[in-house]
């Protein structure tokens, strides 16, 4: 395998709800779903059943022939979120949606240039990439001149830039890999305005805080306003590689604009409507807003903690130490998985949305022990 990957020396060969298993038995409490991917909790029987019946049926079949499950995902992605009237464009990854997204944009506009904000990070492919705010990941081959990059919640700024030349504004509901950092409800509303005068699009990035994990379908839902592109994936599919982009009606599709050989293949659809299905039926969403305020009560009854941000199941705890030993630690002595952020202090709490109140006591006993430790 290529060496790009930093390790931890765990074999995970199990999982269900909110543990995993390694290969020595060992039990692990996942606080962190694999960067918040795991939206359902691991080995849900509702999705496996979903996906073993499709692959029984049809496992594959390309984007050229009627694939009816893509427009049951289609009407129960609309009901739940809120945007019925929204087109679907089903892809497999957030990366793919961001690049695809931007270039409808552009499309529509005929525009070339999009405004980004710092610590913002919405993948890793040849747009993407770009519009990350991590100079290492952009090879030579990706430098363009297309991305300005503003400050996060400073609307003097896009204001400055927002010009003819600019097709998009593409921003994350909430700031995932930046350390979970929220943009203001009131600045999202005027960056729409603002959009919407200069003739550009509004491109809303919930590729990590969508699908119920802030305690609302989608996290920009806390504000008033209506995205033009909402770019969807991670907990869209459980761990099933799929991702998409929710279309506002005023933008037009034509034959060939956009296209994928795998995106919104069957077993993808199956996993989308299961994970749907299971949020509707176990009433996930309320779910989170009630567990992510007790979770959030007992951190912040911790002595000592520099910050804390996020809402419902997405939160971010800035610590006094580096959080590289901290986590490590909690991982080895504890056997809870937390996860990191661009920032060296920040740790990163991504739990699976139906996690429990044992689950929430075992993982604040476990955090203390290592932090007063």
């Amino acid at each position: 395998m290529f060496d790009v990957y930093p390790r931890y020396d765990i074999y995970p060969v199990r999982g269900l709800g909110s543990w995993i298993w390694d290969k020595e038995g060992q039990k692990y409490l996942d606080f962190y779903g694999g960067h918040a991917v795991i939206s359902i909790g691991h080995s849900h029987p509702h999705y496996v059943d979903r996906i073993q019946h499709q692959m029984k049926q049809l496992g594959f079949y390309s984007n050229s022939i009627q694939i009816p499950i893509q427009e049951e995902l289609s009407q129960k992605l609309g009901e739940m979120s809120g945007y019925t009237d929204h087109d679907l464009f089903l892809c497999n990854s957030g990366a793919e949606a961001i690049e695809n997204a931007l270039k409808v944009a552009s499309f529509h506009t005929k525009r070339s240039k999009v405004i980004v904000f710092e610590n913002a990070f919405h993948g890793r492919t040849s747009l993407a990439v770009t519009a990350t705010d991590t100079a290492e990941l952009i090879a030579p081959i990706n430098h363009n001149d297309r991305f300005i990059r503003v400050k996060l919640n400073d609307l003097e700024a896009v204001a400055r830039y927002l010009d003819a030349s600019v097709a998009a504004v593409l921003i994350e509901g909430i700031q995932g890999v930046g350390g979970i950092q929220l943009p203001d409800n009131t600045f999202l509303e005027e960056l729409k305005l603002l959009c919407k005068r200069n003739g550009s699009l509004l491109v809303i990035d919930e590729i990590q805080s969508g699908y119920g994990r802030t305690g609302k379908f989608f996290a920009h839902q806390y504000a008033q306003f209506e995205p033009d592109l909402i770019t969807i994936a991670k907990g869209m599919g459980n761990g099933f590689p799929i991702g998409g982009i929710l279309i506002h009606p005023d933008i037009k599709p034509w034959s060939g604009m956009l296209g994928t050989t795998f995106g919104g293949n069957h077993l993808a659809c199956a996993a989308g409507l299961a994970v749907l299905e299971v949020i509707d039926s176990e009433g996930l969403i309320d779910h989170v807003n009630l567990i992510g305020e007790e979770l959030w009560n007992g951190l912040v009854s911790l002595k000592n903690m520099t910050q804390i941000r996020g809402k419902g199941l997405m939160i971010g705890l800035d610590l006094k130490e580096d959080s590289k030993s901290f986590r490590l630690r909690l991982l080895k002595d504890q056997y809870v998985f937390v996860g990191s952020a661009m920032q060296s202090n920040t740790v990163r709490l991504l739990p699976p949305l139906g996690m429990n109140k044992e689950e929430l006591v075992f993982f604040l006993e476990a955090f203390k022990k290592v932090y007063y430790a």
